[in-house]
């Protein structure tokens, strides 16, 4: 029997972007299913009951929710192609140190500098790019996070560059000015097709967080 996947997603969601961009390098084919957040479907209600957020990956019927976990269930179930976490215990658990810094970290960071004004934006400005620097020295000399290839770490990560346009013109600065070493990984993970083919335009980003803001009476 053929493996039935299933992804409810939302376009703009970096966190439904990191299985979007795994099971493109796994090879899977998928149904994608794009929720309106703001009117939420009764499958994603039905296979997400406690969060009721997206992504959830359902697989054969079964779903799989919150988006590390779900990128970690595809890196065991699909095992044969593209690993994502490496073999070794250890350096397992230093990816997963580091796909949970990025939720905590420039997830949190990013969202504030769009989302508040004044000091409080000022301070996750001045976090976000610390942890920019932080994410940096993490690198080191290598080409990815997971060494030679596209990792687990990277996969986490790299969704985020399609809400940099936001996060710049909201906090006015620069990250490829700034930290010209994580834009120049950027350009690597962006070489890769299963990456750049599922990531939004930035533009198509902020236009939609504009679009939001108006609607909201943020603006």
């Amino acid at each position: 029997m053929a493996d039935e996947v299933v992804l409810l997603d939302f376009w703009p969601s970096p966190f439904g972007m990191r299985l979007r961009i795994a099971l493109a390098e796994k090879g899977i084919e998928y149904v994608y299913k794009d929720e309106d957040v703001r009117n939420k479907s009764p499958l994603l209600l039905q296979m997400n009951p406690v969060h009721k957020k997206i992504p959830v990956l359902i697989h054969n019927g079964k779903p799989v929710c919150e988006s590390l976990i779900a990128l970690q269930y595809i890196d065991e179930v699909w095992n044969d192609k593209a690993p994502l976490l490496p073999p070794d215990s250890y350096l397992r658990a230093q990816a997963r140190f580091w796909a949970d810094f990025v939720d905590k970290k420039i997830y949190e960071f990013g969202r504030k500098i769009w989302t508040t004004k004044g000091e409080e934006q000022d301070a996750a400005k001045k976090e976000f790019l610390d942890c920019m620097g932080v994410l940096e020295g993490e690198l080191g000399d290598k080409p990815f996070f997971g060494g030679e290839t596209l990792g687990f770490v990277d996969v986490a990560l790299i969704p985020f560059y399609s809400w940099f346009l936001l996060y710049e013109k909201f906090g006015n600065f620069s990250v490829e000015a700034l930290h010209p070493k994580f834009i120049a990984w950027v350009k690597r993970c962006m070489e890769k097709e299963s990456v750049s083919k599922s990531l939004p335009e930035q533009e198509k980003v902020y236009d939609f967080v504009m679009f939001m803001r108006k609607k909201l009476g943020m603006e």
